[in-house]
């Protein structure tokens, strides 16, 4: 609830803010950016990707600089596209495998892929109903899906209104309940 993104150096345990100051929207540089509820937050090595939850973007920042840009989404909605033009609802998880950030889209009980370079949005798998079937892309179900993780070609997600931990075949959407 303070809209930061901290820094905690592990040997010596000294915390700083790498970007965020208060609550709301902006695109900036440092404690210029704001945040609204960040909660995921996934990391290539040279930029984090965080999930704005409140603000339904999934946000990019350069570790190196604090520069903080919108990698895509714009409002509360469901629409594939490209950067701001998609829309989510409450992203929370997200994942990424360095070419691609992969984003529970909570309020919308879907599992959507960015494509980093192009910022194009599609959905992975989820209809957009809730429930609990296990099939391919978007006729599988979720029910409030929470948190993400890859690991070689599969996707782990935590379906929380579920109570299953259940895999996507990132190649082909195949949803599986583990």
């Amino acid at each position: 609830y303070n809209h930061r993104i901290r820094k905690i150096v592990i040997s010596t345990g000294v915390v700083t803010t790498l970007a965020g100051s208060s609550g709301g929207f902006a695109d900036g540089t440092g404690t210029a950016a704001r945040f609204n509820g960040p909660a995921g937050l996934a990391t290539d090595g040279t930029n984090l990707y965080v999930a704005d939850v409140s603000n339904n973007r999934i946000r990019k920042i350069v570790i190196a600089t604090g520069v903080v840009t919108t990698l895509a989404g714009s409002s509360n909605g469901y629409l594939d596209g490209n950067g701001t033009s998609a829309k989510f609802s409450y992203p929370y998880g997200v994942s990424t495998d360095g070419t691609n950030v992969y984003v529970v889209d909570h309020g919308n009980h879907r599992i959507r892929k960015i494509v980093i370079s192009t910022g194009a949005v599609t959905t992975l798998a989820g209809s957009g109903s809730q429930g609990s079937t296990n099939a391919t892309g978007t006729s599988a179900k979720f029910y409030y899906p929470l948190g993400v993780a890859n690991v070689g070609n599969y996707l782990y997600v935590t379906d929380r209104s579920n109570h299953r931990i259940r895999k996507i075949v990132i190649s082909t959407g195949v949803v599986s309940t583990l």
